[in-house]
């Protein structure tokens, strides 16, 4: 498999573009991006972070206090990747109404059934 693939996979999870999205603006705690990040879990939230820390993407600083402090931001190589993702962001808004009227023309056809694997144009 490409080395890339695995990039892409991780770039593509909507959680990790909406948490590169919220590192952008600023540096953040846990409780923080899962009050942003409305509808996530803490045990996706947690898995995510892992796997940006782990990629290089998100630095996570702990802070030896009473309560624990940790808080969340983005490496140079996290910033770098924030800039496809903001253009992607940009393009699907620009685009969102287009989108959806195909969609819906193409619920309205009929053809959301099964194709048996026959592609028409």
């Amino acid at each position: 498999m490409c080395q890339c693939r695995s990039v892409l996979d991780l770039l593509a999870n909507k959680w990790t573009a909406l948490i590169i999205d919220a590192l952008e603006v600023r540096t953040h705690r846990f409780g923080e991006l899962r009050q942003r990040l409305k509808g996530i879990s803490r045990k996706m939230l947690t898995q995510t972070l892992r796997a940006l820390e782990a990629d290089g993407l998100v630095n996570r600083k702990v802070y030896p206090e009473v309560p624990l402090r940790v808080e969340y931001s983005l490496t140079d190589l996290g910033r770098s990747a924030a800039i496809p993702l903001r253009q992607l962001k940009a393009w699907s808004r620009d685009n969102a109404d287009e989108i959806a009227r195909s969609r819906q023309a193409y619920d309205d056809s009929g053809s959301s059934g099964s194709h048996d694997g026959v592609i028409t144009a």
